[in-house]
């Protein structure tokens, strides 16, 4: 059965990625080994499509349950971190992975600093007391090279004022503005897991792409991993939408000198070169709030923390009257200053 666990060699115990020094771990015996120096199973195994429909736990038996598209989970009874090696091979085998530098108890305690932050939130969903499971999970990216040929041609204009005389004038050039660039974006990244939300996804950026490893199973061990959902051809119109507002913004700024600029004609041609099978890793937060379930995550190795924490409505109406009041006192100030009295 292609379940791959990872057994302690001097006690038996099962062994887990450790974040903090990126090395295998037993919580049994403290020992520590390399990654580097562990032989990874996948280079010994091939695996075909029909095999393996079920899998069970190596340590007790047990029948493990997973989604499709999970790839490394833990066994539900015995607790023992599993990697399901037929569904990290051939195409499904990913090329790089970044892993986890932000432990469990870490991602805990700074989600717990960042809900107390939210002036906004209700006091009762500040104190992050009622946080129903933190998960650490690779989520399944594509990370793409997109080359771009932009020709642009508009009309520009530069404006200058001057005084002459009793007079203010202003002078205004006319002209062709021409612009033929080349644009190259790499590790463009697109979450490719269907189940996971892609606004949160996007918003956990930026990545620490020079923490990038090539792929090893051991770092699958003691976390939840998913498999893509969409291939990297499917996804290819989301990453170029992706970058068109950092192309525009480019464009924008070769014209900076001028005051205003029309594009009559602008082509952008957009190839692509190749996208990276990728795993990145995120923390999942439950929060069961007032009977409604809030889903936030953290970027495993930068900390930052996205959602939508919800908003207490008598916090916005003292924040409003705040605001309001100041504006009332600086409208009677000025009032005052133009001699309209104070009250």
């Amino acid at each position: 059965m292609p379940v791959i666990e990872y057994k302690c060699p001097g006690c038996g115990s099962g062994m887990v990625f450790d974040s903090e020094t990126g090395m295998l771990s037993c919580h049994s015996c403290g020992r520590k080994d390399s990654i580097e120096d562990n032989p990874d199973p996948l280079t010994k195994q091939i695996f075909v499509e029909s095999e393996a429909k079920e899998y069970h736990c190596q340590s007790c038996g047990a029948v493990i349950m997973t989604e499709e598209e999970t790839t490394a989970t833990v066994c539900s009874f015995c607790g023992s971190a599993v990697v399901l090696g037929d569904r990290l091979t051939g195409k499904l085998a990913p090329a790089t992975v970044i892993p986890f530098s932000i432990s469990k108890e870490e991602a805990m305690k700074a989600f717990k600093k960042w809900c107390r932050k939210g002036r906004l939130t209700p006091s009762g969903f500040m104190t992050a007391d009622r946080v129903k499971g933190i998960t650490g999970m690779y989520v399944p990216f594509w990370l793409y090279e997109l080359h771009n040929g932009i020709e642009v041609q508009g009309l520009g204009t530069k404006v200058r004022t001057y005084r002459e005389g009793d007079y203010i004038c202003t002078e205004t050039q006319h002209f062709d503005v021409y612009r033929k660039l080349q644009v190259n974006y790499t590790r463009v990244p697109i979450d490719a897991a269907e189940k996971m939300n892609d606004e949160l996804m996007d918003k956990l950026e930026p990545f620490p792409y020079d923490q990038l490893q090539s792929f090893k199973t051991p770092y699958l061990a003691g976390y939840i991993a998913e498999k893509y959902s969409y291939s990297d051809e499917e996804l290819l119109p989301r990453a170029k939408d992706k970058i068109s507002k950092f192309i525009e913004s480019y464009i924008q700024s070769t014209v900076a000198g001028y005051a205003t600029v029309n594009f009559a004609h602008k082509q952008i041609d957009t190839r692509f070169v190749h996208a990276d099978y990728a795993l990145l890793p995120v923390w999942v937060v439950h929060y069961d709030y007032n009977k409604l379930e809030h889903t936030f995550a953290m970027n495993g190795q930068t900390g930052k923390v996205v959602g939508k924490p919800p908003i207490s409505k008598a916090k916005v109406a003292v924040w409003f009257a705040s605001l309001s009041g100041v504006s009332f006192l600086s409208l009677k100030l000025v009032s005052w200053m133009m001699g309209g009295g104070f009250w």
